[in-house]
């Protein structure tokens, strides 16, 4: 039985005659110890019951319901709890990696685990990493654990953020990061003026950061690598991926570097007939 018929078996001499339990979601999103549940506005008289009813079914923590959408300068999540604990800090593990973050905080997606993984293993021994937009340490985590980078520059303008990547960067028993709070064009430059040059320079951000491309190219070494992500129509694939080639293109070319194309990788569907890509883009 799927968790939707276990939901409707467990509600409906409760809450039945209320609303349409067929509208109950299909699935949910587990993080650490807490459910996710994405429930419809119909069901808000009933949330608190519905919660205590995954929380039986399911013996977790605490269950949530995500309502509205991501918002802010720091894309907060609109999260509330409807059974169990109150307290929404959890740590989730993947590939031997661990985050730790408040749900209700930060934004933590679960379906990049491929994308965090495959740029971990694509990392070579003594490279210099620069990670702008670091969140809680979604790739900076991966690459200092799993590979044997020399120094991992992480910087991250959220001070919430910023202070779970630390505690990640400890719990993770990690060495040779160096976490930075602040605006990335603000300490790319600082690093520029030290002296710092990247082998590989992260910029796992989305909608787009365009305007940050300038300060990916300051920073990166000839022959470095660039992973960016940008969106990608379904049915406009091909002239998709060859336009924002092109558009990178046009800043390397203010730096004296021309580009091309390693791959162009799908990571996930991000919304109706449009998927979210990323471009591993080798610096010439």
């Amino acid at each position: 039985m799927g968790f939707k018929d276990l939901l409707k078996e467990k509600l409906k001499d409760n809450i039945g005659s209320k609303v349409n339990l067929d509208k109950l979601p299909s699935g949910f999103q587990r993080v650490g110890d807490i459910i996710v549940l994405n429930l419809d506005e119909e069901f808000d008289s009933v949330k608190k019951e519905i919660g205590e009813a995954v929380l039986e079914l399911f013996g977790v923590r605490s269950v949530c319901n995500k309502f509205g959408i991501i918002t802010g300068k720091f894309r907060e999540p609109q999260i509330e709890v409807i059974a169990g604990d109150n307290n929404t800090v959890v740590t989730h593990i993947e590939h031997g990696c661990k985050y730790r973050f408040d749900i209700r905080k930060v934004m933590f997606a679960k379906g990049n685990v491929s994308e965090r993984i495959r740029i971990a293993k694509q990392v070579k021994p003594g490279e210099i990493i620069v990670d702008m937009f670091a969140g809680l340490g979604y790739f900076t985590i991966p690459i200092g654990k799993l590979s044997d980078a020399e120094k991992v520059y992480s910087i991250e303008l959220n001070p919430v953020s910023f202070e779970f990547l630390q505690e990640n960067i400890n719990i993770n028993h990690i060495h040779g990061v160096i976490a930075i709070n602040g605006d990335c064009k603000e300490e790319v430059n600082k690093l520029v003026s030290e002296g710092v040059k990247a082998d590989r320079v992260l910029l796992g951000y989305l909608p787009p950061p365009k305007e940050f491309l300038p300060w990916a190219f300051k920073i990166v070494k000839k022959n470095g690598i660039i992973h960016y992500e940008d969106l990608v129509k379904v049915n406009n694939k091909e002239s998709d991926i060859d336009r924002i080639v092109l558009e990178i293109r046009d800043v390397a070319k203010d730096f004296g570097f021309d580009v091309s194309l390693i791959e162009a990788k799908k990571v996930k569907a991000y919304g109706p007939m449009i998927d979210h890509y990323v471009f591993d883009i080798k610096i010439l």
